[in-house]
């Protein structure tokens, strides 16, 4: 291992980019549909190695110093993102080719402009860098603060953080409850980047023993988490809920010749009668933006909803909701639940807060558009964003916590203000990217908020992977990409709280307090000749 850790630290030019860009697509196997975290154990000692090689000229200046570390940063992160969220291209193509043109900056450009978080991440390490374990703290710090960045810098898009990679399945997501996502990709970090030191013989007992026991605690954790909502108290039963997964095809979704169609299907399966085993269902919810059309634009659809609806029963449905301007102030459309009783009424709803850039809405909308830019959600203009958010009422006494699509990738948009509620409420259509690693994605990250909150969640997807997931984060039933058809299952209860959000945040500091203090620790050890 000696000689190959020797020869990517001496490697340049081509040979470097090649293996920084091919481990940083390499890393994506451990991502969901795949799995395969493994692979991981190679792709960070390969990124350790080389950064140990990316040292800039003395003479070159601070930046001049830090840019070899940079690009080797840089080159992981294209790859990685490349490799990751390629499927983003294929929503341009969906309505036709009217934005085909943009196909090079959501399969390149995004890329590219990620990948710039890693390669800040990798010059802050570089800074800390040392021969021993060191330098792999300081490594596991700066993705931590870098992944931590990407979450909340311009609007956020934490999407495949690396952390997510070391949660193939729900004995391994647990941890995430203690110290969140940011904090599971710097421990992340650090357990996949510690055989580099077996490479470089300075610092390998030391630093695989903790690595190995950081991995034994991130199982052992698992089991006993699991076992706990497993034996928290039993609740009764509250409501039965129906997932409708209509698989409407997107290029479909708002052809005015196919939208009588499309509400008479969900209508139809709506009203599916249940197995003889199973009790009649509560609630029926329908995926993102299900309603084909304005509520304004057709006054009979509440009719026929509530002549589908049985008594005590409940629609919860996606739809575009239409806001008339008054006093001159533009019109406006929101991305919407309602809940609809059997009666035909509307009892509630929740606005979309988080909206998707170039997606639903323009950044600087009036100079983009000035170029002849538009949102690819374009139908109706483009969306506004909620003022505010809340718990969503919904009937037998059960409060939803609304996330609208991509709103599910944010742990704080997992919680609200004034209460934790009953349910994690995740209405979503995935059919902009077909069949590709993206749905899967999607509902890896709506698993871990499950996790986080300890609430149920309840998830409907146009074309899949609708999902109930109970307080664990395990899948009790679903549906899978691009089946069409419903599914009844009884809302798994809320497991009680383990651990408040603030301190999770909390410890995700003292992580990075730690790594950092283990790193300038090792620094000063060298700069004094004791390694």
């Amino acid at each position: 291992m000696e000689r190959i850790a020797e020869a990517i630290m001496l490697s340049w030019g081509g040979k470097r980019i090649l293996a920084a860009f091919g481990t940083g697509a390499l890393s994506v196997l451990a991502l969901p549909p795949f799995n395969f975290f493994a692979v991981l154990f190679v792709s960070f000692p390969v990124l350790v190695w080389l950064l140990d090689g990316a040292s800039g000229p003395a003479e070159a200046g601070f930046l001049g110093r830090l840019r070899p570390a940079f690009a080797t940063g840089w080159w992981f992160g294209f790859g990685y993102f490349v490799a990751g969220i390629w499927w983003l291209g294929n929503a341009l193509l969906v309505e036709g080719e009217g934005f085909a043109w943009a196909l090079p900056l959501a399969v390149l450009g995004l890329p590219a402009g990620l990948a710039l978080f890693y390669g800040v991440t990798t010059a802050l390490a570089r800074l800390l860098w040392s021969d021993g374990v060191g330098r792999i703290a300081a490594l596991s710090a700066a993705f931590g603060l870098g992944e931590w960045a990407r979450g909340y810098l311009f609007t956020g898009f934490p999407w495949n953080a690396i952390g997510y990679a070391a949660m193939p399945a729900p004995l391994m997501m647990q941890s995430s409850e203690l110290v969140g996502i940011f904090g599971m990709s710097a421990l992340t970090v650090f357990v996949f980047s510690a055989p580099a030191l077996v490479g470089t013989r300075r610092g390998a007992a030391a630093g695989i023993a903790v690595a190995l026991a950081l991995f034994s605690a991130h199982v052992g954790y698992g089991w006993y988490a699991l076992a706990r909502v497993d034996a928290a108290e039993p609740q009764p039963a509250r409501a039965v809920i129906r997932i409708v997964q209509p698989a409407i095809d997107q290029s479909a979704k708002w052809d005015m010749s196919e939208r009588e169609r499309i509400f008479a299907r969900l209508l139809e399966l709506s009203a599916v009668p249940p197995r003889e085993d199973q009790p009649r269902p509560t609630h029926i919810v329908w995926p993102e933006t299900a309603l084909p059309f304005l509520l304004t634009e057709n006054p009979g659809a509440l009719s026929r909803i509530a002549g589908m609806l049985q008594v005590g029963q409940t629609l919860i449905t996606g739809a575009v909701r239409f806001e008339d301007g008054v006093a001159g102030a533009p019109s406006r459309y929101y991305n919407t639940i309602y809940v609809i009783d059997d009666e035909g009424q509307i009892i509630g709803s929740a606005d979309k807060a988080h909206l998707v850039p170039f997606g639903e809405y323009l950044p600087f909308e009036t100079l983009m558009r000035r170029f002849g830019l538009e949102p690819v959600a374009e139908t109706f203009g483009g969306f506004s964003a909620a003022d505010r958010r809340g718990l969503l009422d919904l009937p037998g006494g059960l409060g939803a916590i609304p996330l609208i699509c991509y709103e599910a990738i944010f742990p704080d948009m997992a919680t609200v203000p004034d209460g934790r509620g009953s349910l994690l409420l995740n209405v979503t259509n995935d059919a902009w990217y077909g069949n590709t690693p993206g749905p899967y994605q999607h509902l890896r990250q709506a698993q871990l908020r499950a996790v986080e909150t300890r609430l149920p969640l309840v998830r409907a997807a146009n074309s899949g992977i609708s999902a109930v997931v109970d307080a664990g984060g395990r899948v009790v039933a679903s549906l899978g990409l691009g089946e069409a058809g419903v599914f009844d299952v009884e809302l798994p209860p809320s497991a009680g709280d383990f651990s408040y959000i603030r301190n999770r945040q909390f410890n995700f500091g003292l992580i990075i307090a730690i790594m950092l203090g283990t790193a300038v620790w090792s620094r000063r050890r060298k700069r004094q000749g004791f390694d």
